[in-house]
């Protein structure tokens, strides 16, 4: 007869299989060695594209920073000409853009920079045609009138003294002379007889004492006409000889004073008929929109 007999390992010795058999199920299973390798190329990849992502917006921003910059510089430029851009057809003020109150991911920002290229790409071509046209006008001050901007406007101011006599509409022999020369010039240039012109007649604060014109209205309403009409008689020496349809008569009256009305040279200066440079469709443009 066999007899078993029961073995029995020590306690120390189950404890080490034990061990041994869960470490090699934990290990069997876990991901494989491939996949682990897997796992850390995607992480690397994600960083890099990561990495990339920032540095574009980095540049994105900075570009973004120079536009602004940029436009901040023209507004300045056509400001320190003496154009009110804030009520100007062509206003530019500056405010907080909507693309920067939204969260600045990187094709919010894109999207902005190009908004931005094109702003001071305008703000570069108005303040070229400004430049330009102010160059042409310039040639008139040598005949003693003055070319300013007025009500974001480029304006040839003619003295009235020079053009009438005290409440009267018919032109002196100066200032038709004068009306001549300022004619000639604009005739001359494609550019400046291409453009449309207000004149514009304005008188001083004393009420018109009687006459025919009745107040300083009909006054400065007068003068305006006459001295359209010789701006666009036939040319000759004493006509200017420009396109009728391009320009149109208008009366101030005392409404629109260059100085105040407090002395007999103040008043002086405000009797005056002034033609006015209309804006282009581009000088029209509402330069609000570049600041928004």
């Amino acid at each position: 007869m066999l007899i078993f007999a029961k073995s029995r390992a020590p306690r120390g010795a189950l404890k080490l299989v034990s061990f041994f058999a869960l470490t090699l199920a934990l290990v069997g299973c876990g991901p494989s060695k491939a996949d682990m390798q897997a796992q850390i190329d995607k992480y690397n990849k994600l960083a890099s594209e990561h990495e990339t992502e920032q540095d574009k917006r980095a540049q994105a921003e900075k570009e973004l920073a120079e536009m602004k910059a940029r436009a901040a510089e023209l507004r300045k430029k056509l400001e320190a000409a003496g154009m009110n851009l804030d009520n100007l057809s062509l206003q530019v003020a500056e405010s907080e853009t909507q693309k920067e109150r939204l969260s600045q991911t990187l094709g919010e920002l894109q999207s902005a920079l190009e908004e931005y290229k094109k702003r001071a790409q305008q703000l570069e071509r108005i303040q070229a045609r400004f430049d330009e046209l102010r160059k042409k006008l310039q040639e008139l001050t040598q005949f003693g009138l003055k070319v300013e901007i007025r009500h974001n406007r480029m304006v040839i101011r003619l003295p009235g003294d020079v053009l009438f006599d005290s409440g009267k509409t018919d032109l002196k022999k100066d200032g038709k002379e004068v009306i001549g020369k300022v004619a000639e010039v604009i005739r001359k240039d494609p550019g400046l007889s291409a453009r449309y012109f207000q004149v514009a007649g304005h008188t001083d604060n004393k009420p018109l004492a009687g006459g025919k014109y009745g107040d300083n209205w009909g006054l400065s309403a007068m003068r305006a006409r006459e001295v359209l009409l010789h701006l666009v008689k036939a040319t000759s020496a004493n006509g200017g000889g420009l396109d009728a349809s391009k320009l149109h008569a208008a009366g101030y009256g005392e409404t629109d004073p260059v100085v105040p009305n407090d002395s007999d040279e103040s008043r002086k200066q405000n009797r005056r008929v002034e033609l006015v440079v209309q804006p282009n469709v581009e000088e029209m443009l509402n330069l609000n929109s570049l600041a928004n």
